[in-house]
């Protein structure tokens, strides 16, 4: 069993309402000893918060997506704060989405800036959304040299990807790693041992052998394995790896020592 961290889902997801709980304990028996809950939909915020009291395993990561970045104001920055404050690990999922332009592109633009220098301000990493949007996202991302930035799922292009890598971002890879049409062998290979982290991005984009279900946070030991045959490492390294990255992130009370051995 590789016992591992899952850095990104979305158990507040109405996908997960009927069977929570089952979740919860499959992914502790596939050896998932924590997960980080994004919750994106700030509506569910509260609903949210209350049954993570019940699960000392999940903490929670929040912030205004940019698909919703056309309702910031006061109000919902100053709701952020005391979350980011008192409640949260992580800030975000935040940034840039070009795809679906759910918000005009000049509003996600001043969003993202405005609410990226208030996580800074706060102390948490960031947790960065990023589609057809690579240059503006590292543009924006520059003008906080001082961010903890975890580019999530990633799936980007040379752009953010070298970006990254010049200022020590962190990267998170998904189930895509697994899918037939990924392509990129090198982003996943050219990321620092210190700096890789593993993610199901739960409900959505569930790894081979569980593609056309739900995703769930026990499947993120399959994009542990698949980034290890992409590395050429062992799977138990990598697993060790990602979860010390995890815990030294999000957790940093609970951080304990790299194994020995490349990753």
């Amino acid at each position: 069993m590789i016992d591992c961290i899952d850095t990104h889902c979305h158990l507040g997801d109405p996908a997960f309402a009927e069977d929570r709980d089952d979740v919860v304990a499959r992914m502790r028996t596939a050896g998932v000893g924590r997960a980080l809950v994004i919750e994106s939909e700030l509506s569910r915020v509260d609903d949210t918060l209350e049954w993570l009291e019940g699960a000392p395993a999940l903490s929670l990561a929040t912030g205004c997506h940019p698909h919703d970045a056309a309702a910031w104001d006061d109000a919902l920055r100053e709701r952020l704060r005391a979350l980011w404050h008192h409640r949260a690990v992580g800030a975000g999922e935040m940034g840039l989405d070009y795809h679906y332009d759910h918000s005009p592109r000049e509003v996600q633009r001043r969003v993202f800036s405005e609410q990226l220098a208030l996580a800074v301000e706060v102390g948490l990493p960031v947790i960065i959304h990023a589609r057809d949007a690579d240059a503006d996202v590292a543009a924006i991302l520059r003008e906080q040299p001082t961010a903890r930035v975890v580019l999530h799922s990633f799936s980007s292009g040379p752009i953010l990807r070298d970006a990254g890598l010049e200022r020590n971002y962190w990267f998170s890879f998904s189930g895509m790693l697994t899918f037939k049409s990924w392509q990129d062998i090198d982003s996943p290979r050219l990321v620092a041992p210190e700096r890789l982290l593993a993610e199901t991005d739960a409900p959505y984009l569930a790894p081979v052998p569980h593609r056309g279900r739900r995703n769930e946070p026990a499947f993120v030991v399959e994009v542990v394995r698949k980034l290890a045959e992409i590395r050429g490492a062992d799977a138990g390294t990598i697993a060790a790896c990602t979860t010390d990255n995890a815990l030294q992130l999000f957790w940093p009370d609970q951080h304990h020592s790299l194994p020995d051995g490349s990753a």
